[in-house]
């Protein structure tokens, strides 16, 4: 079993991803990739967390 450690510094409300805490809204990694699926972003939704793992159904 892998042992997290909340960062303090990374919110995170994303449930499904495999580094949520799941107790508390925080990221486990130390740090994140963010990056854009838009030429020019101009507003939050056009930006993502790229180190999101996908939570498998036996995790939780």
């Amino acid at each position: 079993m892998e042992i997290k450690k909340k960062n303090t510094n990374i919110r995170c409300s994303v449930t499904q991803c495999k580094h949520n805490m799941l107790s508390e809204n925080y990221c486990g990694l130390d740090c994140i990739c963010v990056g854009t699926h838009e030429q020019n972003p101009t507003v939050p939704e056009c930006t993502n967390c790229d180190s999101f793992v996908k939570r498998s159904s036996t995790q939780g």
